[in-house]
């Protein structure tokens, strides 16, 4: 028999402000303990119907040791970094940026009309990969493979495989898997998840179950991390359901987080914020001026 996980908690996404004023929600970060969601650091939700909540955007600035990846729902995204890469991901599109040893980048959302809505993904780097060379890339939504194993299930592989189809974002240091998956009304729907990992399923729309019971029901902006196990089940309510799922390995190191920088010491975290001072903070050899 499969090894169904159960509900470890459930968390609720929360509204912040980040950059220049750009209200958000924030679904998990720094208030969470890292070990909590290893290798996973932070997840945002970003959307308004209102341009004045999310177009002063994210001027300039810094990471170190982690990896980003944006995904965009509906809406437009410019980015530029100090490795010279500008770039506008649109409805559908990711963005996948390794910081690495250090980039200094911006993020500025473009007004649009309708709502603007997607998720920003922090994971950690391991200790051994912190000061590696940082990387970017856009993967537009053509690449994105929509996969159907049953009927009333849609599932858009973003990183990670399903029944032999691969995402395009495969290059993640922590190997993570990312799905984006669609449940029709009262669908029931399995996925196996290797064990050890950490597991969540994040909902962006509709309602249903993750535990055997049917005793809560999550909705739009709620998250279930999941116990150890070898599966996960998912219900959808009668009005449908979609959801994030992602299970990556965990790093199990020690981890030193302030803003934008994430290192495993605090020595290592005050060496980044002096060079950022000081203007050596960029490794990488730099082609446009940030």
């Amino acid at each position: 028999m499969s090894e169904i996980r159960t509900i470890k908690t459930v968390l609720k996404r929360r509204p912040t402000m980040e950059g220049a004023g750009v209200r958000l929600k924030r679904v998990f970060g720094f208030q969470e303990k890292p070990e909590l969601l290893d290798p996973f650091l932070l997840l945002d939700d970003f959307g308004s119907d209102n341009p004045d909540d999310y177009t002063a955007g994210f001027p300039w600035h810094p990471h170190r040791g982690i990896e980003t990846v944006t995904y965009m729902l509906n809406g437009i995204v410019e980015h530029g970094d100090s490795m010279g890469n500008k770039g506008v991901i649109k409805s559908g599109d990711i963005q996948w940026m390794t910081a690495g040893s250090g980039i200094i980048h911006q993020e500025m959302p473009k007004a649009i009309k309708g709502t603007m809505r997607g998720f920003q993904l922090w994971t950690n780097l391991p200790a051994r990969d912190k000061m590696m060379d940082p990387r970017y890339r856009d993967v537009k939504k053509e690449m994105i493979v929509e996969v159907t194993p049953s009927k009333n299930v849609k599932i858009r592989i973003i990183a990670g495989e399903v029944d032999g189809t691969k995402g395009p974002v495969q290059d993640v240091v922590t190997r993570p898997e990312y799905l984006d998956i669609s449940l029709g009304p009262n669908t029931e729907f399995e996925r196996e998840t290797p064990k050890g990992h950490t597991v969540f399923a994040y909902v962006i729309e509709g309602r249903g179950w993750f535990d055997a019971g049917k005793k809560q029901e999550l909705a739009d902006g709620q998250l279930a991390l999941f116990n150890d196990g070898r599966r996960i089940k998912a219900v959808a309510s009668g009005g449908g359901m979609r959801f994030l799922l992602l299970s990556a390995k965990p790093l199990n190191e020690p981890v030193a987080w302030y803003g934008p920088i994430v290192m495993n010491t605090e020595e290592e975290l005050r060496i980044a914020f002096d060079e950022y001072e000081k203007g050596t903070f960029i490794k990488h050899k730099r082609h446009d001026k940030a």
